[in-house]
């Protein structure tokens, strides 16, 4: 058996296995602005003196808390090894949870092995197709100062808007802090203007946009919102996977 070390370190000295996950994952990561902003510890995982892999470690609900595992990275000619370098990690450092989004299979893996009471509250979603939606005299444009908004409950204003018979009836944008190319794309409609398809033309607008700017179109909404989930899919995305959360045994 090889000689399996871990070690609390830098983000600087995974940075390039990190780049190395992201490359092989290609898809949008949820918690990736938690490294840029110093919100995760990270823990080297070396045979011998050769650094094969890393994990990253975060708070399930308490930002400077590290009791969550939410990414564990090792290169492939290792990867056959990765239950028993897991658990070498496990027996050093005491975390409580491990969360895993379902398109990470590795992580995934590893999270139905060594985890119980797996759940998810959120579901991820990628572009897949392009629509032709339109709805007469709606037109699409970004925001402009003089614009009237309705009042938000749920996301931000945004930089784009929908507008009908000169008023504003849905307002998005696209977030950018995410792993590059990728955009995470959100819209909320004025509440007298729901159900009539000005959230799903809205996003698809967006997502031109969003590929005009050099990104790549991606989302994310609750379990439990049936409406957004389906304007999601009416705008040409698909599911991409869940954010899964999991105790550790």
């Amino acid at each position: 058996m090889v000689s399996i070390k871990i070690q609390k370190t830098g983000f600087k000295n995974i940075a390039h296995l990190r780049d190395l996950y992201l490359q092989e994952s290609n898809f949008q990561v949820r918690y990736d602005s938690y490294h840029a902003r110093g919100w995760a510890d990270y823990y080297v995982v070396q045979v011998g003196e050769e650094r094969i892999g890393y994990a990253a470690v975060k708070g399930l609900e308490e930002r400077n808390d590290r009791n969550s595992v939410f990414e564990f990275y090792l290169i492939p000619s290792y990867r056959h090894l990765a239950a028993a370098f897991f658990a070498a990690f496990l027996s050093q450092i005491k975390v409580k949870w491990i969360e895993s989004q379902s398109n990470d299979e590795p992580l995934t893996a590893l999270s139905y092995e060594f985890g119980k009471n797996i759940n998810t509250e959120v579901i991820l979603f990628k572009d897949q197709l392009t629509t032709h939606l339109a709805i007469e005299n709606v037109q699409f444009r970004k925001r402009e100062a003089s614009d009237q908004l309705f009042e938000h409950s749920s996301e931000p204003e945004g930089d784009y808007v929908l507008i009908k018979d000169g008023q504003v009836v849905a307002t998005g944008g696209l977030l950018t802090h995410y792993n590059f190319p990728f955009a995470d794309l959100y819209m909320e409609v004025h509440p007298e203007q729901r159900r009539k398809g000005y959230g799903s033309l809205l996003l698809q607008e967006i997502k031109t946009a969003c590929y005009q700017a050099g990104r790549v179109p991606a989302a994310r909404c609750n379990l439990e919102n049936k409406a957004s989930k389906a304007t999601l899919l009416k705008a040409g995305f698909a599911v991409a996977g869940y954010l899964l959360v999991g105790e550790l045994r």
